[in-house]
């Protein structure tokens, strides 16, 4: 009995360290802006924008237009849903904006991702 729990206690701590390890897909290559805030959250999936403007969602390139609908098919049993929003610094914040409303139409959490000043 004791050689089950030495095994159990081994996968958990195994479990417990791997999960920490996973993160969410994103695009590599962005310029994310700076703060001195960060967020704890676990994002459900993750929004890239590109300094030309291009749209990835889990790292799957998507037209502006498709966002909304491609969300909904991953996060449709969610109440609960986070959205990691990475923003290259040089994108105008109406970008932001029109995906912020795409956030709060369908009741999703949105966190922008920045990196540490």
């Amino acid at each position: 009995m004791s050689s089950m729990t030495d095994i159990v206690f081994l996968l958990l701590i195994f479990f417990m360290i791997t999960s920490t390890l996973v993160t969410p897909v994103a695009v590599k290559d962005l310029n994310l802006p700076q703060s001195d805030h960060q967020v704890s959250a676990k994002p459900n999936t993750t929004i890239s924008v590109t300094k030309d403007l291009k749209y990835f969602v889990e790292g799957e390139e998507i037209k502006f237009w498709q966002i909304e609908r491609h969300l909904k098919s991953i996060l449709e049993a969610s109440p609960e849903t986070y959205i990691s929003l990475h923003v290259d610094a040089s994108v105008p914040f109406s970008v932001v904006g029109k995906i912020r409303d795409i956030a709060i139409r369908n009741k999703y959490k949105l966190i922008l991702a920045t990196r540490a000043k």
